[in-house]
């Protein structure tokens, strides 16, 4: 007869295995018989690793010492520099000190255990936070089954009543509480008044319970003494929920000085709000949902009718208590089937009120319920970051004090910060199973109800989560830690990818770059972002920085990602960056593939999604047996039409200096069966004066680098090819003043041409020389004076602001200059929007002998109201998805590679549409109306 240990009812028939090292003394003891004097067991308590906050432990030495004495069991004890109770207390106990837990039977734990420690066959006894079918788990669910782990969970340990008997308890709600007030504090000052909440700190710098009460009575003497501001009297608490969270929550407010209120004494209270008592009395109050929410048909409230029909009620917090309360502390457990407490338009309508200014300042969200009671609650905050600020009149999440949005706390892992008393109240709370583990009684009730899967099944009571774990996308095995993202970088187009990466809750951010204010303004927006100072020439501090991240992300300069991608090589970091292959990347193809590394290149707008769409039309023309004749491909990122006012009708909506080296760059291209190549220098002399893709826009054209290399990647026959061309898109009259700027020598990057002038005006002298102006220009490019062209130059070199004094300018080369001064005056203004045009064009001949074209475009423009331009938009989100399918292992593929292969454009065009950017397809008979046969391929 199998013994309890193994097989508790209600379960899978046990299948044994009959190999040694997996067969744990755990499942040994199942072949014996059931016997009052069971042998005890080997206990493991592991060391605590989600974060380096997590001081707690399942027993104390107290209860190791107790469990050893009663049980004879042997407790091995994973060693921690960080534990609340050290090594030493351990041993004093009787415990081993072993990294090394191959040996216990059972394991004992608090938070989730990464997948990679899990140990095949033994019993773990953690928080799992998987029995509810939370998708990010399913993964580590998914692995307990795999390793023939028998997981028990504490939160399904209950009693006969259902009441739960391991837990955390109180402890929750003290920290919350205690982090709420030291954020209150915090705010008031950011705000500028000062308070008696300044003097309090974080839950984690007391060294116990007793401590924080001390401190609690010097706040409420100040309170009393000093009083509150003014301005923010009276201060009401709002209280939600009334269990154990709730409850904690108070135990820490009811040490200052405060009055409890109802809902219905709100109004005369704010009447009376410069009464002297609210200055030095905190007003209390306790809410439950009778208070906050109505029936929607007016009827009276049911307690019975609104937990069975949640869908008839509303809430009404936002108006009825929200307009009266500076501190909500939310404790309430809720259900998406429940109205929401509060939801993001309901802030929206409190932050709107001026006169509510001085309301809901702050939310101490101890639930930490993600999108659940509080829409705008998006994410959890940690113990190192515990606030952010949502500002729902603007659409806006940030992490600056000094702004306007309320303040929110939601740390998920609050005991942790109280680590003595809590694993004090914990290991009380679990001794007396953890004693019956010890001894081998897995028939507990309380332990046999716990358990959610054992010997590579569900058993029974949790076969539904069968569901979950198929929805889960079918892993079998995959790391739950957190992901980190390095971007290197804080440019122009930086934006929308941060934003990308951030809105996964999974994902730690560091943006790196050598503008810190810079990198500060744009993590300051985004939960879980940080930044840093980036020193690409340090490689001491470079490889610091990309040790401590998944995937690298480079966004600097093109020049500087060889020395990024080569330290994540050796690394074994995987990198994505927009910019195209250089040579110095493509030799590091063999280095990336021997350490299993990808390097996404070119996955910006162009090179980047222009490879993902012509690829796709490319594979499935092939697949139906047609073969490519001809390929056009153009692109641009330009000012909107009505913002197109300069004489070069372009605004720099991405880097300055690449816009210009581009130009310099040589071409070589293949059009109608005739080879063609442009010189260095001479694209803007070679421009096509006419890209008819639309009659509505006026477009001239560049050839766009070497056409033909692109014929290998996207498996293109070129010889058997009539064209095959890659272009830039300009309004026309762009390529006339750049290239009589080319020629004056602004675009020059010889080094001796450093620039070092106290003013634009100045380098303008420098380069061109002294005399009039007109005179000059004409003489340098040997046209006649009364030259439009001339006049044209003229304009453009006052719109530039070259024509009037204005700062210094410093740069290593004249195109460097001229980047700098082209930025700062041909930039988008507020209220001004760009657009993106990529249009590519495919002549294909059909399997049976026809011809037919097919064309693939997207247009989109930026937006002028919240200033994100398309071009940001076009190459920061492809890079940003690319980053997720590298994070998501979904990238099989090692080296530096494009996007040209199915693995990767395939998800990232259906990731794309999601986001709005779609691209058009169609497809139409015959060369004659194709854009191969209309264009002039000849200048």
């Amino acid at each position: 007869m199998l013994s309890a240990l193994c097989a508790p009812a209600a379960t899978a028939r046990l299948r044994l295995r009959a190999s040694g090292p997996l067969l744990s003394r755990l499942h040994r003891a199942s072949l014996a018989t059931q016997a009052t004097n069971r042998s005890p067991l080997v206990i493991g308590i592991r060391r605590e690793d989600k974060n380096r906050w997590e001081r707690r432990v399942a027993l104390t030495p107290a209860h190791v010492k107790e469990l050893i004495a009663e049980t004879g069991a042997q407790v091995i004890v994973q060693p921690s520099n960080t534990r609340i109770f050290n090594n030493a207390s351990f041993v004093a106990a009787g415990a081993t000190i072993n990294e090394d837990l191959s040996h216990a039977d059972a394991i004992l734990g608090i938070k989730e255990v990464p997948i990679d420690k899990l140990i095949p066959s033994k019993t773990y006894v953690i928080f799992s936070h998987t029995h509810k079918g939370q998708k990010y788990n399913m993964p580590s669910l998914q692995a307990f089954l795999d390793k023939g782990i028998r997981l028990i969970d504490y939160e399904l340990m209950v009693n006969e009543e259902g009441k739960r008997q391991v837990l955390f308890g109180k402890h929750a709600g003290y920290a919350g509480m205690i982090d709420g007030l030291h954020g209150l504090g915090q705010r008031l000052l950011a705000l500028g008044y000062n308070s008696p909440f300044i003097h309090m700190g974080q839950a984690h710098v007391y060294p116990n319970l007793e401590c924080v009460h001390t401190k609690l009575r010097h706040v409420a003497d100040i309170i009393e003494d000093q009083g509150l501001p003014d301005a923010f009297a009276p201060m009401l608490f709002t209280f939600t929920g009334s269990g154990n969270v709730t409850q904690g929550a108070r135990a820490i407010f009811d040490d200052l000085p405060h009055d409890n209120v109802t809902v219905d004494e709100l109004p005369f209270i704010a009447k009376d709000r410069y009464n002297d008592r609210y200055r030095r009395r905190l007003l209390a109050l306790q809410v439950n949902a009778q208070d906050y929410v109505e029936r929607i048909d007016g009827g009276p409230y049911s307690r019975e009718e609104y937990r069975e029909y949640p869908e008839r009620y509303r809430s009404v917090f936002a108006t009825k208590i929200a307009p009266y309360t500076s501190m909500l502390v939310n404790g309430i457990y809720w259900e998406s089937k429940y109205p929401r407490l509060m939801t993001t338009k309901d802030l929206a309508y409190i932050q709107r009120q001026r006169e509510l200014r001085t309301r809901m300042l702050a939310i101490a969200d101890i639930s930490c319920d993600i999108g659940g009671s509080l829409e705008f609650m998006s994410h959890a905050s940690t113990i190192d970051s515990p606030f952010f600020y949502v500002d729902a009149v603007n659409g806006l999440e940030h992490k600056d004090i000094e702004k306007p949005g309320v303040q929110i706390n939601s740390i998920d892992n609050l005991p942790t910060e109280l680590p003595f008393e809590a694993s004090k109240h914990f290991g009380d709370s679990l001794y007396p199973y953890a004693k019956a583990l010890a001894s081998g009684d897995l028939k507990h009730p309380v332990i046999s109800h716990a358990i959610i899967c054992q010997d590579g099944a569900l058993v029974e009571q949790h076969k539904h989560l069968e569901k979950s774990l198929a929805e889960s996308g079918g892993l079998r095995v995959a790391n739950t830690q957190r992901k980190r993202v390095l971007l290197a970088g804080s440019g122009m187009v930086s934006q929308p990818l941060v934003d990308y990466l951030a809105s996964s809750k999974d994902t730690d951010i560091t943006i790196a770059s050598n503008d810190l204010s810079e990198a500060k303004r744009l993590a300051y927006q985004f939960p879980n972002t940080v930044a840093a100072l980036l020193d690409v020439s340090d490689s001491r501090a470079l490889d610091q920085l990309i040790k401590d991240c998944d995937v690298v992300v480079s966004l600097v300069p093109a020049h500087l990602h060889p020395r990024l991608a080569d330290a994540a090589i050796r690394r074994g970091k995987h990198m994505v960056t927009a910019s195209y292959i250089s040579p110095e990347m493509q030799k590091l193809d063999q280095a990336a593939r021997d350490a299993q590394v990808s390097i996404i290149s070119e996955i910006g707008l162009d090179p980047g999604i222009d490879h993902c769409s012509a690829m796709k039309i490319i594979d499935e023309a092939k697949a139906q047996g047609g073969k490519i004749r001809s390929f056009i491909s153009w692109c641009g990122g330009l000012a909107a039409p009505e913002h197109s006012n300069n004489q070069i009708g372009y605004k720099f909506s991405w880097s300055p200096r690449g816009v210009l080296t581009a130009g310099l760059n040589p071409a070589q291209y293949k059009a109608n069966g005739q080879m063609h190549g442009i010189a260095e220098g001479k694209l803007f002399e070679n421009r096509f004066r006419n890209v008819p893709l639309y009659p509505g826009f006026a477009f001239e054209g560049l050839a766009n680098r070497d056409s033909l290399q692109y014929a290998e990647p996207y498996g293109l026959d070129l010889e058997n090819m009539d064209t095959m061309f890659r272009g830039t898109l300009r309004y026309e009259g762009y390529s006339e003043i750049m290239d009589c700027l080319l020629r004056l020598g602004f675009l020059s990057l010889d080094p001796k041409s450093h620039v070092s002038a106290a003013s634009a005006t100045e380098f303008l002298t420098r380069v061109i020389g002294k005399g009039d102006l007109r005179q000059v220009l004409a003489r340098r490019l040997a046209l006649p004076v009364s030259d439009p062209l001339v006049s044209r130059l003229m304009l453009a070199l006052e719109e530039f602001g070259m024509l009037s004094s204005g700062s210094p300018i410093t740069a290593a080369t004249s195109l460097d200059a001229m980047s700098k001064i082209l930025q700062s005056s041909l930039k988008l203004n507020p209220g001004e929007r760009d657009i993106v045009c990529l249009f590519h064009e495919f002549g294909i001949e059909n399997l049976d002998g026809s011809y037919s074209v097919q064309t693939s475009s997207l247009v989109a423009y930026g937006d002028a109201e919240s200033g994100e331009t398309a071009m940001a938009r076009t190459v920061g989100v492809p890079a940003a998805i690319a980053t997720r399918l590298l994070l998501e292992d979904k990238v099989a593929t090692k080296g530096v590679i494009r996007p040209t292969i199915k693995e990767i454009y395939e998800p990232l065009l259906q990731r794309l549409e999601a986001k709005g950017l779609v691209f058009a397809e169609h497809t139409k008979n015959g060369v004659h109306n194709s854009l191969q046969h209309r264009m002039k391929w000849t200048k």
